[in-house]
């Protein structure tokens, strides 16, 4: 078993363009509620829509199965988290398919010019995955450091209590 898998894919967005013309039932099928409201905000929803068609692809290439053992459109769709960055998400038979590799993310970079959409994934396992850095709860960091003040000012009063005794 492959402890990470990488997948590329590359769309002409004329080419979406012209697909989406032609065939207005097709962002339907193909894209989830999210990804049309999103690509449709847009100033050019082609673009997105074929960067987000090349990630489904790029995301099964990762996989190392591409549109086969049972997987479909629907079984790979991208979203963008919180920090606004692209995110895969896998769905039915996709979803097993990663599960019985020891896949527990797929990285996803989608990128574009002009006439190009690209997509690249990788497929990794909590062996490759990069570790989180544990970090700190903001608000305890704030206690600690009010604590930290309030004994500095406690130390400074204890000094000059001091020094107004032995004058």
């Amino acid at each position: 078993m492959a402890l990470a898998g990488i997948g590329v894919d590359m769309l002409e967005i004329a080419r979406m363009e012209k697909v989406l013309a032609r065939r207005p039932s097709f962002a339907h099928r193909v894209f989830t509620e999210e990804e049309r409201a999103y690509c449709n905000k847009t100033a050019r929803p082609a673009q997105h829509f074929a960067a987000r068609f090349a990630a489904r692809e790029a995301v099964l290439k990762a996989l190392g199965t591409g549109f086969s053992q049972g997987i479909g459109l629907a079984d790979v769709s991208v979203v963008n988290n919180e920090a606004g960055r692209p995110e895969a998400v896998l769905a039915g038979r996709a979803r097993e398919v990663a599960a019985e590799q020891g896949i527990v993310e797929v990285a996803l970079s989608l990128s574009y010019t002009h006439d190009i959409a690209v997509a690249n994934a990788v497929a990794m396992t909590d062996e490759v995955r990069p570790k989180q850095e544990e970090r700190p709860d903001p608000k305890e960091e704030l206690r600690a450091s009010f604590r930290e003040a309030r004994s500095v000012i406690d130390e400074l009063e204890r000094v000059e209590e001091q020094g107004q005794t032995t004058e």
